[in-house]
């Protein structure tokens, strides 16, 4: 992770340890303690919780023992949704998971993603095995397709002995459950994607109150992902690095709150310190969506913020792009890039 990465991070506890305190009650919403609600993941029968524990800050924690201790409070405060990633970290970030979740299995819907960014078939159940070894169990839960954020994505996931093949014979053999992909920078991408046809289980997408008014997955692949019967996953709701909350543009709380209102089956969030997994606990516990007017009143209120996507920096730099990814695509790595 840059230097640059690391200093926004630090910048976003700092901010967000203020904003909890500051915004324990939205308009039209009382935090009033209780359970994290459990949704259904698609069609598939399985439930998981409204909030899930984001892999790749789970591995920027101080060390080890926080990051058990994290895992340790997110599953008695009822989260059992964990995100991972094979490169996240360069396998730390799996590694810690599995170490936190030992004798603790049952009790977490797994989920790491493959991340051959246009390898073959063989790559990506090397890859699943290391996973697996990594995450210390037998199987996941759900296995997806890493960062298709290249326009030629599409392409090299549907081609012969690609990673489509390596999804459909994981779940084949048992070795995963569900199936699907995640991405952060195009709808476009999402759609010619899901426009193959293939049977996924889930979709991983940016989802915040900017969104809307930027290169939406809201408005372009939310509601085809829900009319397909797939699990919506949603991130970045607070821009990845808390950017919509270090601009002043909402409030931790109004980001998460409006995040989780969406018909999405987990809203994932990054949580690298217990601080930061108790102030989202402080929504999420109890949560109840807000209301159409309060949800219109957030977006209304990002929209000129959100016109050039400044605080979405996702989509329109490449800060978020994963070195193997770039690597793979024969671009250089957006960590040597001018900032």
């Amino acid at each position: 992770m840059s230097a640059n990465m690391q200093a926004t991070r630090r910048a976003f506890l700092e901010a967000a340890a203020g904003a909890a305190g500051s915004s324990a009650a939205l308009s039209g919403q009382t935090q009033t303690g209780g359970e994290i609600p459990r949704r259904p993941f698609g069609q598939t029968g399985a439930q998981i919780s409204a909030l899930g524990l984001g892999g790749f800050h789970l591995g920027s924690a101080t060390d080890l023992n926080e990051a058990r201790t994290i895992v340790d409070t997110a599953l008695d405060a009822g989260i059992n949704f964990f995100d991972n990633a094979w490169e996240y970290h360069d396998g730390r970030s799996e590694e810690w998971l599995g170490a936190a979740l030992k004798q603790k299995r049952d009790r977490a819907f797994l989920m790491t993603k493959v991340c051959t960014h246009g390898r073959s078939r063989n790559v990506a159940m090397r890859m699943l095995e290391e996973s697996l070894k990594r995450l210390q169990t037998d199987h996941l839960d759900l296995w997806q397709i890493h960062e298709a954020i290249y326009d030629n994505d599409p392409d090299l996931i549907f081609k012969p002995d690609g990673a489509a093949e390596a999804l459909a014979q994981a779940k084949k053999d048992g070795k995963v459950r569900f199936v699907g992909f995640t991405g952060h920078k195009d709808p476009s991408i999402h759609l010619r994607i899901l426009a193959h046809g293939f049977p996924f289980d889930a979709v991983q997408m940016p989802l915040n109150c900017c969104d809307a008014s930027f290169r939406s997955f809201e408005e372009e692949v939310l509601p085809e992902v829900n009319r397909r019967g797939m699990a919506a996953l949603g991130m970045k709701s607070m821009g990845g690095s808390g950017e919509l909350v270090r601009s002043g543009t909402v409030t931790a709380a109004e980001a998460l709150s409006y995040a989780m209102s969406l018909p999405v089956a987990v809203t994932i969030s990054g949580m690298e310190s217990v601080a930061v997994l108790k102030q989202n606990l402080e929504v999420a516990c109890g949560f109840k969506p807000l209301g159409g007017e309060e949800m219109a009143r957030l977006r209304d209120g990002c929209r000129r913020a959100a016109a050039d996507g400044r605080w979405e920096l996702f989509k329109t730099t490449t800060k978020y792009d994963g070195a193997v990814g770039r690597e793979q695509h024969g671009f250089p790595n957006a960590a040597a890039l001018p900032a």
